[in-house]
């Protein structure tokens, strides 16, 4: 039995494009640094601490998926009537996507270790366990991986199979990069140096989401 889309060299290219550009993503401090300070606040194990991060990393891919649709059948709508515009479409994002990430990772200079711009602290637990640890999810459920959605829209054609194996790509990158970088700092290495390694992640990340929008034209032709 064949999988649907895998036969496809371009599929295969977005779901190997779509792991990397959900770990890159991942690299991100907001994405880790968060669960290692409220988990030292709480004083939870690492157990605990990775329980919170795969909780919230599967939220934060549902609702870039469920975004992710939308998107989707709101272009497949429009190419309906304008035949061709989804691919098109697709590939600018893409590209734009892939343009931002390298300007703003030019233009970044090294910062204290922040999160949405504020310097964390560590202090003693106030809030409860279960509070603090819904808090995590909340925080990157309601905040979807926008830089994921063209490479959703560069594969809606393939079927829904498709769709759901890039989702997987999605949340094993995601996962799998923020629980690295969480389990790093928690093992003691230095925070700072973790977050000057992620600027880099910018660089990386639009050099990928460039290439595969340059896959997704050259595709067309």
């Amino acid at each position: 039995m064949t999988l649907p889309g895998l036969e496809n060299d371009v599929m295969l290219s977005l779901l190997g494009g779509g792991f990397v550009a959900a770990f890159l993503h991942a690299a991100i401090p907001t994405h880790w640094l968060p669960f290692v300070l409220v988990g030292r606040a709480q004083h939870w194990s690492l157990g605990k601490t990775l329980s919170a991060v795969a909780t919230a990393g599967l939220a934060h891919i549902v609702t870039t998926a469920a975004v992710g649709g939308l998107i989707i059948a709101a272009g497949l709508a429009l190419d309906h009537f304008v035949t061709g515009i989804l691919p098109a479409l697709s590939g600018l994002l893409l590209l734009a996507f892939g343009g931002f990430y390298l300007i703003r990772a030019a233009a970044r200079r090294p910062a204290p270790v922040t999160a949405n711009g504020a310097t964390l602290e560590l202090s003693e637990p106030t809030v409860s366990h279960a509070a603090a640890f819904w808090g995590l999810v909340v925080m990157l459920a309601v905040s979807p991986g926008e830089v994921l959605l063209p490479i959703y829209m560069s594969s809606a054609r393939e079927g829904l199979g498709s769709l759901g194996l890039l989702t997987g790509a999605f949340a094993l990158g995601t996962i799998l990069g923020m629980t690295i970088f969480t389990t790093l700092a928690r093992a003691g290495a230095s925070m700072l140096r973790l977050e000057r390694w992620a600027r880099y992640e910018g660089a990386i990340l639009g050099v990928a989401l460039i290439t595969l929008g340059l896959l997704v034209f050259a595709h067309q032709h």
